[in-house]
């Protein structure tokens, strides 16, 4: 089976896994609220699947290392459908909470494998380009997602038995493509996991910055904001709008960011992205009082700052030898859940304590925040002749 076959398969079963995220938030949320659970304890039940992902992040480099890629795509697709189709078995929620977390330990194992495979199997000059289509493909599957998640109004079983077929379907795609393996020798003479865990900090910490903002970003936006837009006098329609336009304007862009930074660089695009978003987080700021421009201004925000995971994903393949990738996957998505779950609460905190104050004011300075540490950090740079050093790390 050919590389471009697989390349696209791999694409294909993120973007369904997207679409089972991007359902499963409102589905449940929506579930709960009609049965009264209680806001605060349907925020504590999301976390269920960044926990997951978490908990099972340590333990993926050696399996990569002794079955292949593939084992660990395939296994963790097969606990994401199976965990999908008991949802529509049984109502409980402590069950749900489990089913909740088996499904982010299997998208975890899914991305990280995907993630790998992608990253040390492209170009060193298609790797913008590569890591930007597997970024557009999940945010697509994700921003679909909570369409499907209406269908629960046929029936509370109908957005998860349609989610586990779509599922099966990529999970099936994905069996003639072929195994592979990461670089194994460099990895065993450098030492434990630990060992390289701390060197892709070292080398690549600039790096894991980007999904981390990005996490904490979505997250955000997700959970905080329609709550500061109701306070604040938005109607449910209009925040209906206003969510969906951050997503909307990162799939427009973000594969042509992905292919700029292979010509001028990641760290580069990276930091105008960081300093342009905090610009335009502050223009909605000050214009929060015309909702067209709010929502102009989030959408322009999201072309822009959309894009800041894969980015990060391909500066991290930039600045670390081809050994510590899949050690580096994983850590990108430790710092991706570890923003998802730090996001909300920061959020929360500030529109609390912070009422006189536009709840956009914080995520401009979190981003300008970013963007001065970008400037400041000159020390590494993610050219070729980096790169061969970084080898011998």
């Amino acid at each position: 089976m050919n590389k471009t076959y697989t390349f696209w398969m791999m694409v294909s079963i993120v973007a369904i896994s997207g679409l089972s995220q991007g359902m499963l938030l409102p589905a449940i949320a929506m579930i709960f609220e009609a049965k009264g659970v209680s806001s605060s304890v349907n925020g504590l039940h999301a976390t269920a699947l960044y926990i997951g992902i978490l908990v099972i992040s340590p333990f993926l480099e050696k399996p990569m290392q002794r079955f292949g890629m593939k084992p660990v795509i395939m296994l963790g697709g097969f606990m994401v459908v199976t965990s999908l189709f008991f949802f529509t078995q049984t109502f409980s929620f402590w069950i749900w909470f489990a089913l909740r977390f088996i499904v982010g330990v299997g998208d975890h194992m899914l991305h990280v494998g995907t993630q790998t495979w992608i990253t040390t199997s492209s170009d060193p000059h298609r790797v913008g380009r590569n890591v930007s289509i597997y970024g557009v493909s999940f945010s697509a599957g994700f921003a679909i997602g909570p369409y499907l998640a209406s269908t629960v109004s046929y029936g509370l079983a109908t957005p998860f038995m349609i989610s586990t077929v779509l599922c099966l379907i990529g999970w099936l795609l994905m069996i003639p493509t072929q195994n592979t393996f990461p670089e194994q020798e460099m990895a065993e003479k450098k030492g434990s996991s630990v060992i390289r865990y701390k060197k892709v900090l070292q080398l690549s910490w600039l790096a894991l910055l980007a999904p981390f903002v990005y996490g904490l970003l979505e997250a955000m936006l997700n959970s905080n904001l329609p709550v500061y837009g109701l306070r604040n006098g938005l109607t449910i329609e209009q925040i209906s709008f206003l969510l969906p336009v951050f997503s909307i304007g990162g799939i427009l862009t973000q594969i042509p960011l992905g292919v700029l930074s292979d010509t001028i660089g990641r760290r580069t695009v990276l930091t105008w992205v960081f300093g342009v978003g905090a610009l335009l987080f502050m223009l909605a700021a000050a214009g929060e009082q015309h909702y067209w421009l709010q929502l102009l201004c989030v959408f322009l925000a999201g072309m822009v700052v959309g894009s800041t995971f894969s980015m990060g994903l391909g500066f991290m393949t930039d600045t670390l030898p081809k050994y510590l990738l899949p050690a580096g996957n994983i850590l990108c998505g430790i710092a991706f859940s570890l923003g998802s779950i730090t996001g909300p609460i920061f959020g929360g905190i500030f529109i609390e304590y912070l009422t006189g104050i536009s709840f956009y004011i914080s995520i401009s300075l979190l981003l300008g925040a970013v963007c001065l540490i970008y400037i400041t950090r000159t020390r590494r740079q993610e050219s070729p002749i980096n790169k061969k050093r970084i080898e011998n790390f």
